[in-house]
């Protein structure tokens, strides 16, 4: 048994600014996800802490320009300014929900909705089919911005700027049409990127080239947007604060880091993807030894030592495997201690969750061990008998190394 052995886990990325589709390990059920807002098509709605920080930041900047405008509101201002960041992200949520229904239909399925900082996920759980529908799922969130932009701002025309319906209207034509259009970005997680990847797809007929592609563009607009936000913010004049200046600069830094992380974290998931087919449980588990559980743990690890085995499995008086021997509790057990220890002491019982069909391959490994979280699992031929014990973190390194190519 290896006494030194790093945990590493697979990442999931967060994904911001529109639909979320891809490959993703199975996950335990469904977390909350902030405040639950409702359940329109089955789908939920969930409200994040992150939200209320941006809510804030909406309406101090825009009570700061109402005062501007409107000096005439007051302090009532920033009621006004907070009905917009409300207004606004309803505007998000429209998004989001074309996003899920194009996949409702595909047959996709969706896992949530989130509305947090930097705009709204929709977690869709299956990738699409073909590179045309991908297109198409991804398409419809920024057409829906656009649509939204263009009837408020049909509805601009009908009102008087100088009041409050006036600004109001006018400030969410134009953020839907800022949504739109920074969504169109070509480069990955946005949408624009999931646009190229489906172009590339179907160009090459291969997703993975696609997402190479959108993923680099990704990186390349994360750079721009930390270098250019920043430039944008002082060439609108010699006026502006510094507080102004350091906001744009924070603000640069955010988008340019969800962006990068982003887009690292969708060429990992269809790296992922690729691997998985491949991942089976019986080229990972160990060879075991069965012991009884009132075998010293010195003389348990010699026999393993003996057999080439990494792995202990207790078994009773039957020969029949009652537990596991979980690889932290031998590490912690100094050697001179080991002759004076049993084997029994450091095992983990066996549940129903930590026997493992030794056919297990890819998703259905994963959703396996994900259901019943453990450190070593007992894998079983389809006739019950002992095939050996894989540990998990051969599991997760072995994912990372075909992951990251290490």
């Amino acid at each position: 048994m290896s006494d030194s052995r790093g945990r590493q886990t697979s990442d999931q990325p967060p994904h911001g600014g529109g639909a979320n589709p891809g490959p993703r390990p199975p996950e335990e059920p469904e977390r909350r996800g902030g405040i639950l807002m409702g359940r329109p098509f089955g789908v939920p709605i969930y409200v994040t802490p992150s939200w209320f920080v941006i809510a804030a930041l909406i309406t101090w900047v825009f009570g700061g320009q109402l005062d501007r405008v409107l000096p005439e509101l007051g302090a009532t201002r920033y009621l006004v300014a907070f009905s917009f960041a409300v207004a606004f992200y309803g505007s998000v949520l429209v998004h989001e929900l074309a996003h899920t229904l194009v996949a409702l239909r595909y047959r996709l399925g969706v896992r949530r909705i989130q509305l947090q900082f930097f705009g709204g996920v929709s977690e869709i759980e299956n990738e699409a089919e073909s590179p045309w529908r991908e297109f198409w799922l991804a398409f419809v969130g920024p057409l829906l911005s656009l649509v939204l932009g263009g009837v408020f701002y049909l509805a601009v025309q009908a009102v008087e700027l100088s009041t409050v319906p006036g600004v109001l209207l006018a400030g969410l034509m134009v953020s839907n049409f800022v949504v739109a259009a920074f969504n169109l970005l070509p480069g990955l997680p946005l949408d624009g990127g999931r646009m190229l990847r489906a172009v590339v797809w179907a160009v090459t007929g291969r997703p993975m080239a696609g997402t190479v592609a959108a993923a680099w563009v990704g990186r390349a607009l994360a750079i721009a947007v930390l270098i250019g936000l920043p430039l944008v913010g002082a060439a609108r004049g010699t006026e502006r604060s510094n507080t102004d200046t350091l906001v744009d600069a924070v603000l640069a830094a955010v988008l340019a880091a969800i962006i990068w992380n982003g887009a690292g974290a969708s060429l990992r998931n269809a790296r992922l993807k690729e691997v998985l087919p491949g991942l089976r449980l019986r080229e990972l588990a160990r060879r075991a030894v069965e012991v009884t559980g009132d075998t010293p743990l010195g003389e348990a690890m010699r026999r393993a030592r003996e057999a080439e085995a990494g792995a202990l499995v207790v078994v009773d008086g039957r020969g029949e495997p009652i537990g596991i021997v979980r690889e932290s509790a031998v590490r912690g057990v100094p050697e001179h201690r080991r002759p004076w220890i049993a084997v029994g002491a450091l095992a983990r019982d066996l549940e129903p969750g930590l026997r493992l069909r030794a056919d297990l391959t890819g998703e259905d490994l994963l959703r396996a061990v994900r259901a019943t979280p453990a450190g070593e699992y007992l894998v079983v031929e389809d006739d019950g008998r002992v095939y050996g014990v894989a540990a998990l973190t051969d599991i997760e390194q072995r994912l990372t190394a075909a992951v990251t190519g290490r």
